[in-house]
């Protein structure tokens, strides 16, 4: 179509994104970026959402992509705006999302000056996305984008960082036509799986007494989930999944046994503990889930579905490997396994399930336990709504509480565990998804890392539901506190004076006002509708009103300052010596 014509950088990289099928960007211009930005004015097949932050802009490409399953793209300019990025690169990294974040760069000529602004992107990300670019030709530009939009999203996903110097963006090319296919004769992710070792697999199960599946995030970036739940109903084998892998089958499943790991139930622990062929199909075995690795899992036979193989006995001695894409694997296993009947294990595990209920002090109070109010949020929303949390407290109890629907339903960080994650990566959801209900549950300290981007939503429609749980606490580090450490509540009340002004009561007097910050407020002075719940029996009725306003609400509940997650499994613990919320270790 642009043969035969001039074409600037600007052009170029507008043009590939479109054919990479991209019509939502996340940015924040600057200086070098000017002359992109420039381009994009006016552009009416890319709309360019203007964050308050660069942090808060990658989080919106990464809950897009988690949501939706395409590539999430963010758009910021060099020095200070693409070290903003590093911590929402590294996030999509450890939870392996696909994103592409085009940063500017000073000029060619400038680079290794210490010019204004200048830093080493290509250098930064390195380690903390799968590939990283530098294009220093006009000539590259075309390629690259090419290369990176087809490295995020295949093999094992995961974020590109592309470095584009100025001299680039505003250079001319003749006869420029964008890339057909990609030719990398290094890269070639496995796909299909190992014949033999799929039927090695298959010979394990059919003999295996206590099989288990343990299941993760690789069912999702797979589309697996309909392979999973075939395979699992066919032979009545068990499965947990991990937080990543939330709702890849809906967690009222019979054979589902809930979550691993430090937070996870009583029966998913200790099946994974007793089983004696455990069968893992995208998860990667991370210490929030084993626990003490040397007593991990003791009498098992190790089996390890993933499509990277750098994941595969990393942390766990593997007896059948299997690496290649989930999905494939999944329907060609299933070809190999007979019918099996549920047996005395199957049946056991289940009765432990039963057995070991999540409990919680159900008492009308004055705060909400914040148990209820995410039970309350499960039963109110919609069938096919997008939940996204932020990290700490409020994450572990919607993970265990929240009814679990379907894939791509339930978006959090994970591996890095990013507070400041849940309200941009809602945005990000919201707009790929603009017909579902999305709401971001958030702690009140995640929530002010980013709360800057009420703004963004009121000023673009995004129409998220914010539901911020108010304990006044950074809850999960005060419950280690509480815990572990004889209640040193050191800096985690957020509403904890440290230098008082003359007059003060004292170094560690609360602050007088009743609300501080006042939420509500802050939503309505960035244009977002402010509704609290000071009482229990106030949080269905705000949620039901939040969810009926037509933009974005912000919906405060008050909840009990001193609630702990429960179950939990002590740091260095094996993951059946399981805290019940009694202080009891039940083995």
């Amino acid at each position: 179509m642009n043969k035969g014509k001039n074409m600037n950088g600007s052009q170029i990289i507008i043009d590939a994104l479109k054919k990479e099928g991209v019509n939502t960007i996340f940015g924040y211009p600057g200086g070098v970026v000017i002359p992109l930005f420039d381009a994009l004015y006016g552009e009416s097949e890319l709309r360019v959402i203007l964050n308050r932050h660069e942090q808060a802009a990658v989080h919106a490409a990464d809950g897009y992509a988690r949501s939706s399953g395409k590539v999430g793209v963010a758009l910021v300019t060099s020095g200070p705006g693409a070290t903003n990025t590093i911590t929402g690169i590294a996030t999509a990294k450890l939870d392996s999302i696909p994103i592409v974040v085009i940063s500017g760069q000073v000029k060619n000529d400038f680079i290794g000056t210490d010019g204004f602004q200048e830093v080493d992107m290509s250098g930064l990300t390195r380690p903390v996305c799968k590939h990283s670019y530098l294009v220093s030709d006009i000539k590259d530009l075309g390629r690259v984008f090419k290369e990176a939009f087809h490295i995020a999203q295949s093999g094992r996903p995961g974020p590109v960082s592309i470095d584009i110097p100025t001299d680039v963006i505003t250079a001319s090319i003749r006869n420029y036509q964008y890339p057909e296919k990609v030719e990398l004769p290094g890269y070639k992710p496995t796909i299909s799986g190992n014949p033999r070792q799929i039927k090695k697999l298959a010979q394990e199960i059919q003999i295996a007494e206590k099989p288990l599946f343990y299941t993760g995030g690789g069912i999702v970036s797979s589309g697996a989930e309909q392979a999973l739940l075939q395979v699992v109903e066919k032979t009545n084998i068990p499965f947990v999944s991990t937080l990543m892998g939330l709702g890849s089958i809906p967690s009222d499943h019979p054979l589902f046994l809930g979550m691993p790991g430090m937070h996870g139930r009583y029966a998913a622990n200790h099946a994974m503990m007793q089983c004696d062929l455990l069968i893992a199909v995208g998860a990667r075995f991370d210490d929030r889930v084993t626990g003490d690795i040397r007593r991990f899992a003791p009498n098992a036979v190790i089996a390890h579905i993933d499509i990277d193989p750098a994941e595969i006995g990393k942390n766990v001695l593997t007896a059948i490997p299997v690496v290649g894409d989930a999905k494939h694997i999944l329907n060609s296993l299933n070809e190999h396994l007979k019918p099996r009947e549920a047996n005395g294990w199957c049946k056991a595990v289940i009765k432990w399930k039963e057995e070991t209920p999540l409990i919680y002090e159900r008492r009308e109070s004055e705060p909400a336990a914040p148990q209820y109010v995410i039970e309350t949020l499960s039963r109110l929303v919609d069938e096919d709504a997008v939940i996204v949390t932020d990290v700490g407290q409020h994450q572990m109890f919607t993970a265990l509480y929240y009814r679990h629907r379907k894939p791509r339903s339930f978006i959090t960080s994970g591996g890095l565990g990013t507070m400041g994650f849940g309200l941009p990566a809602a945005m990000g959801a919201q707009m790929a998804n603009p017909e579902k209900q999305v709401i971001a549950v958030c702690g009140d300290g995640g929530f002010q890392m980013n709360i800057q981007e009420l703004a963004t939503c009121a000023l673009n429609c995004i129409n998220v539901k914010i539901l911020v749980l108010n304990n006044e606490y950074l809850g999960m580090v005060r419950q280690w506190q509480e815990m572990f450490w004889n209640k040193h509540y050191s800096k985690v009340c957020l509403r904890q004076r440290s230098n008082c002004p003359p007059n003060c009561k004292g170094p560690n007097a609360a602050c007088p006002e009743k609300y501080f910050p006042d939420f509500v407020k802050v939503a309505e002075a960035n244009g977002v509708l402010g509704l609290r719940a000071e009482k229990a029996s106030e949080v269905e009725s705000v949620l039901k009103e939040g969810f009926v306003h037509p933009g974005p609400v912000l919906m405060e509940c008050l909840v009990r300052k001193e609630e702990n997650v429960y179950p939990m499994v002590p740091a260095g613990k094996a993951i059946d010596e399981i805290l019940m919320g009694n202080e009891r270790i039940l083995k």
